[in-house]
């Protein structure tokens, strides 16, 4: 049997992982459109800090070390079209020569492209006059030289979501005065305002200049630099100026192999697959961030990320080789570290419950990362979102300083949510504890109670003594 998987990232690299694993027979041969196979795109922004070097440690695995697993690597080779009835992909190599492949099942994780959000000027502009998207290794090196060759004083980061953020800290750490344009009414628009306020503050605390509700809509190159121009709140247009422009406002299935194959669109025009990463077309899998995401909450949406990528890569190998396995769903659990904050999400917040036919109900509480009387400790705020009529969790927002363990409460929360558990059934968890580390109640159900409190057991008369009487911690 032949497997061939297009796709050198996240989900490629897992699919191929997988069918080898099951079955060593297989051949698989996974066709990479650049040099870079199994690269971490998200630490990137820790390379531009200088938080990571050399840029190598960033693979996930060296080229030998893929190899050692029995496949073929066919590096900076696009696939440009699938016959479906034949099973043969037509293939590029970077000299621009055209070859076939065979193939028995075939696994497409061409990922996604970073969109550029109708800005003008940005196909005019380039690396060679300071202006950047951030997607890719290729990208990460032409920002690398711009950096060392055009010592740029000040940025403008176009987007304030995780990598725009981590960016912003990148930047600010090398020394550049960074302003950063946000299109909504806070940054981090995945967090509710009064907790993306928070990392606001913070970003503005360690000196970046951020302006939310702007519209950018042309960027452009003069004497002075390069401008950045658009509408702000209120319609008050705004320009800025600054040595470098880089731009994260999100990104957009790469389908075009597929949908030219005869692939189905759905949401955020990603390819439809069902739970065991079938495209529909007969032999023809896909995953990773081209693809629709199965949300255990939500149906079928557009969510790309890393850790759902390596899951359905894993899936879709496994089924190639013959396998029944199926993708158990995403709950859009995210993390990110900006400055001393970290920011960690998971599951629902109001008007995502609301559209999908919950009654939902949040409460926002700030508890200790662990015990007061122990040096150190910081609050974590924390707003939970469950459904007023049965219970239910239906999702979680965090934030903390570094080393609050935030992104390890999210992951209790996560937990439950899988699990479809109450938010008074979070109370009950035997969570660990220990002084340095924690609470008889740790941090969660603290929220989890704060949440009870006001949406359950006030409502059926219950006392704030009676509900919150947390026993003594005999340490």
């Amino acid at each position: 049997m032949h497997i061939v998987a297009i796709g050198g990232s996240d989900a490629g690299i897992s699919a191929g992982l997988r069918a080898r694993e099951l079955d060593p027979s297989v051949d698989v041969t996974v066709v990479v459109a650049d040099a870079y196979p199994n690269f971490s795109i998200c630490g990137i922004p820790y390379y531009v800090s200088g938080e990571v070097r050399p840029w190598q440690s960033l693979a996930h695995r060296t080229h030998a070390d893929l190899a050692a697993t029995g496949m073929q690597l066919r590096l900076d080779t696009l696939a440009t079209r699938i016959d479906v009835a034949g099973r043969r992909l037509t293939v590029r190599d970077r000299y621009g020569a055209e070859s076939e492949l065979g193939y028995d099942e075939l696994i497409v994780c061409t990922g996604a492209s970073p969109s550029t959000a109708g800005i003008a000027g940005l196909d005019e502009l380039g690396p060679e006059h300071g202006v950047h998207v951030l997607h890719s290794m290729g990208d990460t090196f032409a920002l690398e030289r711009s950096l060392e060759e055009r010592d740029p004083q000040t940025a403008i980061i176009i987007g304030a979501g995780y990598v725009g953020l981590e960016m912003a800290e990148a930047l600010t750490v090398r020394g550049i005065r960074v302003t950063q344009l946000q299109r909504g009414p806070e940054v981090l628009s995945t967090l509710d305002a009064e907790l993306g306020g928070l990392i606001r503050a913070e970003l503005v605390r360690n000196g970046v200049e951020v302006v939310t509700g702007s519209r950018v809509e042309r960027v452009a190159r003069t004497s002075d630099g390069l401008t950045v121009t658009g509408t702000g709140a209120g319609g008050v247009a705004f320009s800025r100026m600054a040595d470098l422009v880089l731009v994260v406002v999100g990104v957009a299935p790469n389908t075009g192999l597929l949908e030219r194959a005869g692939a189905t669109l759905g949401a955020g025009r990603a390819v439809v697959v069902d739970e065991a990463m079938r495209t529909g077309l007969p032999h023809v899998y896909a995953a990773g961030d081209g693809v629709v995401t199965h949300h255990r909450q939500l149906g079928a949406t557009y969510l790309p990320l890393g850790s759902t990528a390596h899951k359905q890569g894993r899936v879709a190998g496994e089924n190639a080789v013959g396998g029944d396995a199926r993708f158990a769903g995403s709950l859009g659990t995210q993390v990110v570290k900006v400055f001393d904050l970290i920011a960690a999400r998971t599951g629902l917040r109001e008007r995502e419950a609301t559209a999908v036919g919950f009654t939902p109900a949040s409460s926002t509480a700030a508890a200790d990362d662990h015990k007061a009387y122990y040096p150190g400790a910081r609050p974590i705020t924390m707003r939970v979102t469950g459904d007023a009529g049965t219970g239910r969790l239906l999702g979680a927002q965090l934030v903390g300083s570094w080393g609050t363990e935030v992104a390890k409460r999210v992951d209790v929360f996560a937990t439950a949510l899988h699990h479809e558990m109450t938010v008074a059934a979070i109370t009950e968890l035997d969570l660990s504890y220990t002084p340095p580390l924690g609470s008889p109640w740790d941090a969660v159900q603290v929220a989890a109670q704060s949440w009870t409190r006001m949406h359950v057991e006030q409502d059926a008369g219950v006392s704030d003594v009676e509900t919150l009487d947390q026993p003594a911690d005999s340490r």
